[in-house]
């Protein structure tokens, strides 16, 4: 596994694990590298230094293990979304903000919304989250 600090056209800084360098590249390169603030895709690495620390050599986890725990992580968390939460489809962006407008009954939902929809969401202080993707599902 491999950590990059990333920042979008906007100017949020985030970072995001990836399984290895072309990992990034190739998610990178098919627009799936997205801002979580808000939803650009138009997303590059910042320069980081190694981390280095002191001279014993610490076991290094196996990045074939950490790359299943965490597509495991995202299934059981996409998992729980579908079953306990309600689908509203392409109306995702309008539901969300009359839930939290009280135009709504309160509850948990998911669909699908443009990255436009979810910044200005997340701009008018609408709290939504990306759900991670299927990772059974070719991309």
């Amino acid at each position: 596994m491999i950590r990059y600090a990333l920042h979008c056209d906007h100017g949020h800084e985030f970072e995001a694990w990836f399984g290895s360098s072309s990992d990034w590249d190739d998610q990178s390169a098919r627009g799936l590298v997205e801002c979580p603030f808000c939803a650009s895709t138009a997303v590059s690495k910042q320069i980081m230094a190694p981390a280095v620390s002191g001279t014993k050599r610490s076991a290094t986890p196996d990045p074939g293990s950490l790359r299943t725990m965490m597509m495991q992580a995202a299934r059981e968390v996409r998992s729980h979304v579908e079953a306990n939460f309600d689908y509203v489809g392409d109306a995702f962006a309008r539901e969300a903000r009359d839930i939290h407008e009280g135009r709504s009954e309160t509850r948990e939902i998911y669909g699908e919304a443009t990255p436009a929809e979810v910044k200005k969401l997340k701009d008018d202080g609408v709290p939504v989250a990306p759900l991670p993707p299927d990772p059974g599902k070719a991309h």
